[in-house]
């Protein structure tokens, strides 16, 4: 089967985040099986990648450019769907996978091509959608939380076969020296103020802060700015390789502000034994689950530092946890081979479909 993922943001090496990783993860599984998968997403012209791109188009004089990247076709352009027509001339798609970032004009363009749907469904934020779900009328649905299938169900009336984040243990799971608590991705939604204020009042504590989506140079200034008159908050560049971060990570801080989907770090960190300690936001609890302990994200402040405190501090309690969140990443719900299976029978599904109404 040649499977198309489209996405409406970006995609490595321009741009990464929980979406890009799990599309990778899939990607690898498909190629594993003897299948095709391939990327549509946005390009960025930015830096030395975004440079060559935009002069590739302009030579070629086409819509979209392609490269190999990550070890599979990505075909990038400035408005992917409108680059639908190229792409499925080019990769002759079986199937379709919209997530995200404009999911309603990347679904309509496929359709206009006759590539049968399937929706992931990652976030609630849906003023990315782009437009009404409704509109995708043959569409299947995954959602990556139960939580985010309640809410699409009650806003758009869509049925989602849940599946979590897919995430391979072995690029995750590692030994770990227990340096820092980490807390990745320092944008105000994930929690940023009130990782600084935890931070601030745990001064014996050393604290990771770890970009995940690309800073900018002003909001770097401005989170080096506020980090700066405390010693134990450190701040690193992002990192391809997670494992150099979670093998120095003791603690997993995730007090996230808004919404939150599933929580794929909170999943990532379990792989090691890390517990998490978050905010009951979405569907971060569930990612969460017995690997951590969770707290309103309006909580007063000293129940996150005693929380802290008490793991950093506390052994006995801290190798309860810790082996509670390795027994959590093992759960059935996130097993990749789990998962995988029920995924491709939906990719099949959609795929059969076509061929019976062409028949």
């Amino acid at each position: 089967m040649r499977v198309l993922f489209a996405v409406g943001n970006g995609y490595p090496p321009q741009f990464g985040g929980g979406v890009q990783s799990s599309t990778h993860h899939l990607a690898e599984q498909l190629i594993e099986h003897g299948h095709e998968a391939s990327v549509l997403a946005a390009l960025f012209g930015d830096g030395m990648f975004g440079f060559k791109a935009r002069a590739k188009m302009k030579l070629l004089r086409q819509r979209a450019v392609v490269d190999c990247f990550p070890g599979y076709p990505v075909i990038r352009a400035w408005f992917p769907w409108e680059a639908a027509t190229f792409a499925v001339k080019k990769l002759r798609p079986d199937v379709a996978v919209v997530q995200c970032h404009q999911s309603v004009p990347l679904g309509k363009a496929l359709q206009a091509e006759g590539v049968p749907l399937v929706v992931y469904l990652r976030n609630v934020e849906f003023h990315e959608l782009g437009g009404d779900l409704r509109e995708l009328d043959s569409a299947q649905y995954i959602a990556n939380s139960e939580f985010t299938a309640r809410t699409y169900k009650r806003e758009f009336g869509i049925d989602s076969t849940v599946i979590p984040p897919t995430i391979n243990p072995g690029v995750y799971s590692t030994a770990t020296t227990g340096e820092f608590v980490t807390f990745i991705n320092p944008y105000e939604e994930k929690g940023f103020d009130l990782a600084v204020r935890i931070a601030a009042a745990c001064p014996e504590i050393p604290f990771l802060f770890v970009e995940s989506w690309k800073l900018d140079d002003d909001h770097r200034a401005r989170i080096n700015e506020t980090i700066a008159p405390f010693a134990n908050i450190r701040l690193e560049n992002r990192t391809n390789d997670m494992k150099t971060v979670y093998g120095r990570t003791k603690i997993l801080l995730a007090p996230s502000k808004w919404e939150e989907a599933w929580g794929r770090v909170a999943s990532e960190a379990h792989c090691s034994g890390i517990p998490v300690v978050g905010s009951r936001r979405g569907g971060l609890p569930e990612a969460i689950g017995a690997g951590g302990v969770v707290l309103d994200y309006d909580a007063p402040l000293a129940d996150w530092v005693a929380t802290i405190k008490r793991l950093w501090n506390d052994k006995q309690e801290y190798e309860r946890v810790s082996l509670a969140a390795r027994s959590f990443s093992e759960r059935p719900e996130l097993d990749p081979d789990r998962q995988f299976t029920t995924f491709f029978g939906l990719l099949d599904n959609a795929a059969r479909k076509r061929q019976r109404r062409a028949a």
